[in-house]
């Protein structure tokens, strides 16, 4: 029974807001279990017929997108209809964050038929749009959306993926490495890949991310400093 009672109390700290001392909503829960996971990303959560944002995320969508954000039980919440979607990622997106769509993954007429229909909606993240990957199948096959809308002002934004190898201890000292980048367009599918020896200026790798001028680049756990030190210098420009 003593271990009921501390199991019982654990759980009521958890659902409890500890700066308003008031009980966390289930749907408040599941939001906060889900930024968990995307801690960097502008979450737009499915509830019925909008998209709402909570918290932090709430107050820069409501910045960003100019729409009303006000205190909602525990959470500044701000929403947008459903059918406006992807107009409003797009925004964001173009103002330089990274947008996770969490979708319902039950309609509301097979919950209602079902055994839990007075449980929450089970949700999980759909999409992650960031500036390289705008353009993905929620958009192209949205009937509510007009694509021209969409895509009408979207540049030619590359994502680059680069890896090293540097086995050779002699070439490690040196600063002299074998680096590999693929270049890919996500709006039009185009790859470019290359494989070269570079030096310790690392002229080559400069001279392709400069022609490339990607919106994002992909790092290994493991770069060289060489390769770090241009790819701020090139990023912070």
């Amino acid at each position: 029974s003593v271990k009921s009672c501390e199991n019982s109390q654990n759980s009521s700290d958890t659902n409890l807001n500890k700066r308003t001392k008031s009980i966390y909503t289930p749907l408040e829960l599941q939001f906060i279990e889900m930024k968990k996971k995307y801690k960097d990303a502008v979450l737009c959560v499915e509830c019925g017929y909008k998209y709402r944002f909570f918290g932090q995320d709430a107050e820069i969508a409501a910045k960003e997108l100019n729409i009303y954000c006000h205190l909602d039980h525990n959470f500044m919440t701000a929403s947008i209809p459903s059918h406006r979607l992807f107009i409003h990622v797009r925004r964001l997106v173009a103002k330089g964050h990274k947008v996770g769509v969490i979708k319902q993954m039950e309609t509301a007429a097979l919950k209602a038929a079902g055994e839990n229909k007075s449980s929450l909606f089970s949700r999980k993240l759909t999409a992650l749009y960031t500036k390289s990957t705008l353009i993905g199948e929620d958009i192209l096959f949205n009937d509510s959306v007009d694509v021209e809308e969409v895509t009408a002002d979207v540049p030619d934004n590359y994502l680059l993926c680069i890896c090293e190898n540097g086995d050779n201890l002699k070439d490690r000292k040196k600063g002299d490495i074998v680096t590999g980048i693929m270049a890919i367009q996500p709006t039009t599918g185009e790859v470019i890949f290359d494989s070269f020896r570079d030096c310790a200026s690392r002229s080559e790798l400069e001279s392709r991310v400069l022609r490339l001028q990607p919106v994002e680049i992909i790092l290994p756990s493991r770069l060289s400093d060489q390769s770090e030190k241009l790819i701020h210098s090139i990023t912070s420009m």
